[in-house]
């Protein structure tokens, strides 16, 4: 078994101590508020947010398998890119995760933001319903409809580790293409190459659809894949212009 590194050890210590804080401090909800990733449209985003949500998890089982994989992954990865090159390596993934979620979000959330204004309302009402989630009088049932399409997006909360350790993975695969990975409930062996890019397809197609094969279905998918990608792009960027075979650690 191998030892784990210190970077990752590390980082699993302050995720630990990140839930602790959350299961303890103000009842979990002031401190979700504070760290957890919010919409940036929404009074409760804090520009802080973008890094302290990568540290926070949803609950036991949450925490439970991002720090198992991150061990088992990051701890390889760390022993060979060095401490300093893994922890640019895991806080970008993390960066690209929100970078692509939130795209996303506003994709879906301009769209219908725009059909509310042209229709005759204004920014601050539109805010406050929300908000709220309460109608003000007079909302058309169309309005109403495109209230309903955005109100997810504007109060989602984004919290967890996975887009980091998602580029965690990729950079994993690239570095160990052969090695043989099982799923827990799928106990057959599959090659890196082929298994964690299944996985990011997967996460692909759940992030379009809506549609959850493994993961909860609050799961901000879109994160995975921009964790993963951003992860694959650094390293076949250090591995193109930066490193050679012999010069890697």
């Amino acid at each position: 078994m191998m030892r784990i590194s210190d970077t990752v050890k590390h980082l699993i210590i302050i995720n630990v101590i990140m839930f602790i804080g959350t299961l303890t401090i103000g009842q979990g909800v002031l401190f979700t508020d504070w760290f957890a990733m919010y919409f940036p449209q929404n009074e409760a985003f804090k520009p802080w947010q973008i890094i302290t949500h990568m540290f926070m998890h949803g609950g036991v089982m949450h925490i439970f398998f991002n720090m198992f994989a991150l061990w088992m992954f990051g701890s390889p990865v760390e022993y060979y890119l060095g401490s300093k090159r893994f922890l640019f390596l895991y806080i970008s993934a993390g960066l690209g995760a929100v970078a692509l979620q939130v795209g996303y979000y506003y994709m879906e959330y301009l769209p219908a933001f725009n059909n509310l204004i042209n229709s005759g309302l204004t920014s601050d009402q539109i805010s406050q319903m929300l908000s709220t989630n309460k109608v003000l009088q007079g909302v058309s049932q169309s309005q109403f409809y495109e209230l309903q399409q955005i109100f997810p997006i504007f109060n989602a909360s984004m919290v967890g580790a996975s887009g980091c350790i998602m580029g965690v993975m990729a950079a994993f695969a690239m570095m160990n293409p052969n090695a043989e990975l099982m799923l827990i409930f799928l106990p057959i062996p599959i090659k890196a190459k082929y298994f964690i890019p299944g996985i990011i397809i997967l996460d692909l197609i759940s992030g379009v659809t809506g549609q959850s094969f493994f993961s909860p279905s609050n799961t901000a998918y879109m994160a995975h894949v921009g964790g993963a990608l951003t992860g694959f792009l650094i390293m076949w960027y250090w591995k193109k212009n930066q490193f050679n075979k012999n010069r890697w650690n």
